[in-house]
């Protein structure tokens, strides 16, 4: 046990976040995300949701401030009527954590998958809402981001 971790990582997640550098992407999945077939690392998170991670991976890793936009959502694929209220709830905790909306972009699904294969893993969720893919851009932590 370690003090000040969200007890929701896992000791796979937090090797992995450490051991990703500047620039370095890190999918969060939903359920319904191929994660498997990337080729890439896989992080297993099924009882979990994207936004509690999305929470607490935030607390531990810095957004690149040196891109657009270090957040890509999966969109909404074309003719499908279905509106992801989840959006709302990844911009609000996005926002307390200093990330602002111009900051999020959108990617067409195949697009997002691509992108997705080279990321530096993937973290596999129980999340059940659709089009809850999240992409996360590392940034690089500040002398003034250290405890000691």
């Amino acid at each position: 046990m370690l003090k000040r971790i969200p007890a929701i990582l896992p000791p796979a997640l937090l090797s992995t976040l450490c051991a990703m550098g500047h620039g370095d992407e890190i999918v969060l999945a939903d359920g319904n995300f191929p994660a498997e077939s990337q080729g890439i690392p896989v992080i297993r998170c099924d009882g979990h949701g994207v936004p509690e991670l999305l929470r607490a991976i935030l607390k531990l890793f810095p957004l690149d401030s040196y891109v657009e936009a270090p957040v890509v959502l999966m969109d909404i694929v074309a003719g499908d009527t279905y509106q992801p209220i989840i959006w709302d709830t990844y911009k609000s905790i996005l926002a307390d954590n200093g990330c602002a909306q111009e900051q999020i972009t959108h990617m067409e699904r195949y697009a997002f998958y691509e992108r997705a294969r080279k990321a530096f893993a993937v973290v596999a969720t129980g999340e059940m809402s659709q089009y809850a893919n999240v992409i996360l851009k590392k940034g690089i932590v500040k002398p003034e981001d250290v405890d000691c």
